[in-house]
């Protein structure tokens, strides 16, 4: 199936059915979303993984009782980091050197100037910055998802203080940012599932300079 095709098959499952999805599927998801490209390679989000029923009751009525939550097989929760630092950045090229078999200093130059303009943002930009880095992963993990014919319901309807506290997020640096539930659709009781999908017009969404 192509990605066009998978696209068109997927939707945002308003019902699902409690059976569980394969472990090996849903690595492949996480796998996608660990692979999606971030600015200067810096990866400044996390995926957390919760399958425990228990949690994910009390993660409900956070998500405003959003029946994919408790029915989901795996929910997959986008935390962004709160900041930039200098030592997370430093961590970040130590890495990337070491792994690569190049000196640590290789990057020095680059990473200077990006520290130069990273750590004198306010931490709410910088928050927003890394969120839209996990936007990317998160896109990426639906997109496999429907390859994958895994259905998945992309989720911002929620209170993310809430749930930081829930998690101890605050405590990792953490804000959460979006929810992934996977699971399977439950066909008799999703009214979406039948509908049409619908888009804005091509000539109305692309906009061309000649």
């Amino acid at each position: 199936m192509s990605l066009i095709d998978a696209l068109n098959w997927r939707y945002a499952v308003k019902k699902m059915n409690g059976q569980p999805v394969e472990q090996e599927k849903v690595d492949k998801i996480i796998a996608a979303a660990h692979l999606a490209p971030t600015s200067s390679g810096l990866q400044p989000f996390k995926v957390i993984v919760v399958t425990n029923q228990e949690l994910k009751e009390k993660i409900a009525p956070i998500a405003f009782n959003q029946s994919q939550v408790i029915d989901s097989s795996h929910l997959l929760i986008f935390a962004a980091n709160e900041n930039y630092t200098e030592e997370g950045i430093d961590a970040v090229f130590n890495r990337m050197n070491s792994e690569r078999g190049l000196p640590l200093d290789t990057t020095d130059a680059y990473k200077a100037q990006l520290k130069g303009m990273i750590l004198s943002r306010t931490a709410e930009e910088n928050f927003n910055h890394a969120a839209r880095q996990a936007y990317i992963g998160f896109g990426i993990a639906i997109a496999e998802a429907a390859l994958l014919k895994v259905d998945a319901t992309p989720m911002e309807g929620f209170n993310g203080p809430a749930l930081d506290e829930l998690l101890g997020l605050d405590k990792k640096g953490l804000k959460s940012v979006t929810l992934l539930p996977l699971g399977n659709r439950d066909e008799a009781g999703d009214w979406l599932v039948n509908l049409k999908k619908v888009r804005a017009p091509k000539e109305e969404f692309v906009i061309e300079f000649k």
